[in-house]
């Protein structure tokens, strides 16, 4: 029997804030919770965007006065609501007033002149144009270059625009990932990586050094990355425009601004990692063909322990203006348009992502997404926290295609399969009542009508009716390659509190959104805990790379961990799981005060050949005690010879 991954912990940020904790989700449904949790929501985003912390017993706010705890969170409040989600791009990254352009254009001298001018000797173009005299401009000037020009020539004038595009999911006003570690001039989707990662890990309510001192160094993964590289400055785009506008290209631009990065630089910097790694990049499903990845290790048996997680940074003016021509963004113009709104009139940024309802786009948003999964067994030996399982992954392409971006069959055969495992799982009743799907719902006119023909058309399949529809970009925008780890971790937070986000930014259903057969919810929806056994979510990447995954609710998974195991391994479980518990409940508070425990181990423990032992029949390294084995099973001994 296949071994069942387990949730076992999760972290990153986006837009709502920190994962870990359910703080994240709980920003999208504040306005559906008790005043308690309301309060620790606002406290949540305070400590992360530095207006709050602990010092020696008293409340510190950002400019060092002590404050009251309580009234300052609701003196606050308002505020933080402002500072997150979807919301008008801010400067902290660049001024979308004044971005930078370069102006091609021709310069002839006057017809009865010559042009004149004195130049830098550092900065003579080099070869000479044509039809420049070069001269000394005398002793006094031994710097300075006399340049007199006969002929025309070409220049390039620094020049400045407005952006079309002005909102965005970015992450909260105030918090600064490179504050919080050396970060040395990473790029910023390696700063969210070092973040999520160590959110995840901390959720974890286990030390890591238990787990490397458990499980053999080969029976740990890590599958995490980006869909678009590393593209601002200190990475690949930085790069590529050094020379053009006048710097050097860093020895680090280049290998820091590979996809794969942050499964780098979470082995190498966070855990010490010796086992599998890499990531699988499929545009905006990245995340999920990662996390198909991760569940075939631990459902095979050749892994334990698997970190799942995708990063991306991609809001650089380069990357809008990408998309903008496409058309894919929601732009001011169009915004405007929607809501009947004078061409000198902000448009609703807060409401600028519209899934399934009359919209004009998607937002960019910034997000680093990662779970931690352990087989059924090692989680219950461990007493790990069970937040879900991972049911089942499908990945389909598209087929033959017109347009490389245009949607095709794929995500019909995906999520026609995912409802079918879950089927497997919860029975038909359960698909049918206890179910519910997180869209991609991006946002755009092409997205609302195709992938609500898919999800109707998969509910008529398995006679669903009003099956509920909820999207989340509609609060933090399209993260592109993190877009489903923010969907699964909020489908984490609903198994916690028992309210399906509703699509808020919506004042109707657009007339052309399939629906005959399908909820899609315009407020959130009070379900309970316990009130949804699964959720699928869907993920649709340019290029006809589409996924949906099957997720179980935990206390799905601990009735197939019954099942399998017996009450008194679950019974023990629980015993061991309530110091786990505490231990998870003890960094969310050290977080809330200011203190992230992001964890960043540069040159720590470096091994080198002396600390590896290679026998006949397995491998010792120096500081761990599991053993990796060399008793490899031959997959083909029934063609070998004997």
């Amino acid at each position: 029997m296949a071994r069942l991954p387990v949730i076992a912990g999760f972290g990153g940020i986006n837009a709502a804030g920190r994962s870990s904790g359910h703080h994240a989700y709980r920003r999208m449904v504040i306005d559906a919770l008790a005043p308690a949790q309301v309060q620790q929501t606002y406290h949540s985003l305070a400590a992360l965007t530095g207006r709050l912390s602990k010092q020696s017993g008293n409340w510190i706010d950002a400019a060092g006065d002590t404050v009251e705890l309580d009234s300052y969170i609701r003196q606050i409040s308002e505020s933080l609501d402002q500072g997150t989600l979807i919301r008008r791009l801010e400067q902290n990254l660049f001024d979308p007033a004044e971005l930078l352009y370069h102006k091609k254009a021709k310069l002839t001298p006057a017809s009865d002149d010559s042009l004149h001018f004195e130049i830098r000797r550092k900065d003579l173009p080099s070869p000479v144009p044509p039809g420049w005299v070069v001269t000394e401009t005398g002793p006094d000037k031994k710097d300075k270059l006399s340049v007199r020009v006969t002929d025309s020539f070409e220049v390039m004038f620094k020049c400045t625009r407005k952006a079309a595009v002005n909102s965005a999911g970015q992450l909260p006003t105030g918090f600064d990932p490179a504050l919080l570690y050396p970060a040395r001039n990473h790029p910023r989707g390696l700063q969210l990586t070092v973040f999520a990662a160590s959110d995840a890990i901390n959720s974890l309510g286990i030390d890591w050094e238990v787990l490397r001192q458990k499980v053999a160094p080969d029976q740990i993964s890590v599958y995490a990355g980006s869909g678009m590289s590393q593209l601002d400055y200190n990475g690949y785009g930085g790069m590529m425009q050094a020379r053009l506008i006048g710097k050097k290209v860093t020895s680090k631009q280049l290998p820091l601004g590979y996809a794969e990065m942050p499964a780098d630089f979470i082995n190498a910097y966070l855990l010490g990692n010796l086992g599998t790694t890499g990531t699988n990049v499929a545009a905006c499903a990245t995340f999920l063909y990662n996390l198909r990845q991760g569940i075939s290790d631990i459902q095979s048996g050749t892994h334990r322990v698997v970190i799942v997680g995708t990063s991306e940074a991609p809001l650089v003016p380069e990357i809008f203006d990408g998309f903008a021509t496409m058309g894919a963004l929601a732009d001011d113009a169009s915004l405007r348009e929607l809501d009947n709104l004078k061409s000198d009139q902000d448009p609703d940024f807060r409401r600028a992502c519209r899934p399934f309802g009359n919209n004009a786009g998607f937002t960019l948003a910034e997000s680093a997404q990662c779970i931690i999964l352990f087989d059924d067994e090692l989680a219950l030996e461990l007493g790990a926290n069970i937040y879900g399982g991972i049911n089942e992954v499908f990945i389909n392409a598209d087929g033959y295609k017109k347009s490389i971006a245009s949607p095709g069959l794929g995500n019909y055969i995906s999520m026609a399969k995912a409802a079918a495992a879950t089927r497997n799982i919860i029975g038909d009743e359960g698909l049918r009542q206890r179910s519910f799907v997180q869209a991609h719902g991006t946002g755009t006119l092409q997205n609302r009508q195709t992938e609500s023909q898919i999800l109707n058309r998969v509910a008529e399949a398995f006679s669903i009716q009003d099956w509920p529809i909820t999207a989340i970009k509609s609060y933090i925008g399209h993260s592109l390659a993190s877009s489903a780890g923010d969907q699964l971790a909020a489908s984490l937070g609903i198994w916690s509190d028992g309210i399906i986000p509703g699509i808020l930014t919506v004042d109707e259903i657009a007339e052309d959104v399939h629906q005959q057969k399908t909820d899609f919810l315009m407020q959130h929806k009070e379900v309970g805990s316990e009130g949804m056994d699964a959720v699928i979510i869907n993920s649709k990447g340019f290029g006809g790379n589409n996924a949906s995954a099957s997720i179980l609710a935990p206390h799905i998974v601990e009735k197939m961990l019954l099942k399998r195991h017996g009450s008194k391994a679950l019974s023990n479980y629980k015993t061991v799981n309530e110091s786990v518990k505490e231990n998870t409940a003890a960094y969310d508070c050290a977080a809330m005060e200011g203190d992230n425990q992001t964890i960043y181990r540069f040159d720590h423990n470096v091994l080198g050949d002396d600390s590896i032992e290679i026998g006949e029949s397995n491998i010792s390294v120096d500081g761990v005690s599991p053993k990796i084995s060399l008793q490899i099973d031959n997959s083909y001994e029934d063609m070998c010879d004997e």
